[in-house]
């Protein structure tokens, strides 16, 4: 039987850190449509392969 792997789920602090960027850069994507999460609560999280994905595709955006 196979294992089933558990998606890693980035914090608004991780995935800021991650792109070099503001929280508030995260937030305003977020609201904006830009990026996808799920919130837990009170507390946003990102998906890790989500946000390697949507990078991907900016970057395919930009480099025709």
């Amino acid at each position: 039987m196979g294992r089933k792997t558990v998606p890693r789920l980035m914090s608004v602090e991780e995935l800021a850190h991650y792109l070099g960027l503001k929280r508030q850069t995260i937030y305003n994507w977020l609201h904006q449509g830009k990026i996808s999460g799920i919130k837990i609560g009170k507390v946003w999280r990102f998906n890790r392969k989500e946000i390697l994905r949507w990078l991907k595709e900016q970057r395919n955006k930009n480099n025709p």
